[in-house]
């Protein structure tokens, strides 16, 4: 009866899965070869020709839980953004508010768009501010932009390649933090203070471990998957300095999905 459906069915999805089902020898193959190509992403002369490219965020420690105060947050990662008002509160508890907002972006913007993109952004973060009446504050802002971006600073990211099926033209090797920034002045009717720029695993990362200190990894896994980790600054050669410790930005993603999908054929 209805056991003996359920066994079928059980049996059904078993036989679907089995092709996607890597063997242990397997997946310590690709471990291996995924810790030495990560390796080899933070080496100042081999870098460049990285398959995981592991970048430096120039975010040099996680939250230890005293923090607290107003903010904003941007996140954009897909045909939809989100545009968030954080307050951390002084409480035992540690206490977090949030009033947020979903913005779609048109499909035009993500297939022939440019500086229009930003200019949407500006146009929907205005409005969330109007709509709390927060038009008249200057708050700082956290930049969630889930696209491969070359860090130079906290504040400062080069767009790499747009992916996710993102075409606007004119932004690909510019710096997004100055072009939002740009846009913003633009309007003219509300200001920000200092933007700094993170990638959406460096955001999962840092909002986990407001509450729990010894969070260190930040993992992605939705259309693509990417993580981030705390590595020490000597093991990092592509940035001059050897004290303290820097989050790196794997973006693993592209690599990973090779090495699995290799794997898989070949059986």
């Amino acid at each position: 009866g209805v056991l003996s459906c359920q066994r079928e069915r059980v049996s059904t999805v078993q036989t679907y899965l089995k092709p996607f089902t890597l063997s242990l020898e397997v997946l310590r193959q690709v471990s291996a070869r995924l810790e030495r190509d990560l390796r080899r992403g933070l080496g100042k002369h081999s870098h460049h020709r990285a398959a995981v490219q592991m970048l430096p965020t120039f975010v040099t420690a996680t939250p230890d839980g005293t923090e607290k105060g107003d903010f904003l947050a941007l996140d954009l990662g897909g045909t939809n953004f989100r545009v968030l008002h954080v307050r951390v509160l002084e409480e035992e508890q540690r206490m977090v508010k949030m009033d947020s907002q979903i913005c779609a972006i048109p499909q035009e913007m993500i297939d022939f768009g440019s500086l229009q993109l930003f200019d949407h952004i500006a146009a929907c973060l205005g409005e969330f501010l109007k709509s709390l009446n927060l038009q008249d504050q200057i708050l700082p802002l956290g930049f969630t932009f889930s696209f491969p971006c070359h860090q130079k600073e906290i504040d400062k990211s080069i767009l790499i390649r747009w992916t996710k099926g993102f075409q606007c033209s004119g932004v690909e090797g510019q710096d997004v933090v100055k072009l939002l920034r740009e846009a913003i002045h633009r309007r003219g009717d509300y200001d920000v203070g200092s933007i700094a720029m993170v990638n959406d695993t460096v955001g999962t990362m840092m909002s986990c471990g407001y509450k729990d200190q010894s969070c260190e990894i930040g993992m992605i896994i939705g259309t693509g998957t990417n993580a981030c980790y705390m590595e020490e600054m000597k093991n990092v050669k592509r940035v001059e300095s050897d004290h303290g410790r820097m989050c790196i930005n794997t973006e693993w993603g592209e690599e990973l999905h090779l090495m699995l999908w290799c794997h898989r054929v070949s059986f």
